[in-house]
């Protein structure tokens, strides 16, 4: 199947790469653990990248822009939850530690992102960029 133009997206990747981390982490966890905190953490990690695609498969710029605002709030939702997992002994040092870059840098990548799609096309700007 041929990328769609969002999966380009260097933020998209990244994303994806945040998800499928959490996802691997928390289905290593027990019942209870994956149920309460394990089941948040994901769907705030999986709707990062899920608002992204949604936005761009709307096909208009106030939508993209509003999905992309959205998906800035999963990031925090999933930084929220990361606060919480330590502090109930459920991520070690060295897991926080490799989640650590990919949420630092999925932040600004999001915020870069919405600035570059600041202005509709028909305004006479066609930016696409790899953000």
């Amino acid at each position: 199947m041929e990328r769609t133009n969002f999966e380009k997206l260097r933020v998209y990747r990244l994303s994806e790469k945040l998800a499928d981390e959490l996802w691997g982490i928390v289905m290593s966890w027990g019942y209870f653990e994956r149920d309460t905190v394990g089941k948040q953490l994901v769907r705030a990690g999986d709707s990062i990248g899920a608002n992204k695609a949604e936005g761009a498969g709307r096909g208009r710029f106030l939508d993209n822009r509003r999905f992309v605002r959205i998906a800035r709030g999963s990031l925090n939702e999933t930084k929220h939850w990361l606060r919480r997992a330590p502090k109930r002994r459920l991520l070690t040092v060295a897991q926080i530690a490799g989640l650590k870059p990919m949420v630092d840098e999925l932040a600004p990548t999001l915020n870069a992102y919405l600035n570059s799609i600041g202005v509709p096309r028909s305004a006479g700007t066609s930016r696409s960029p790899d953000h």
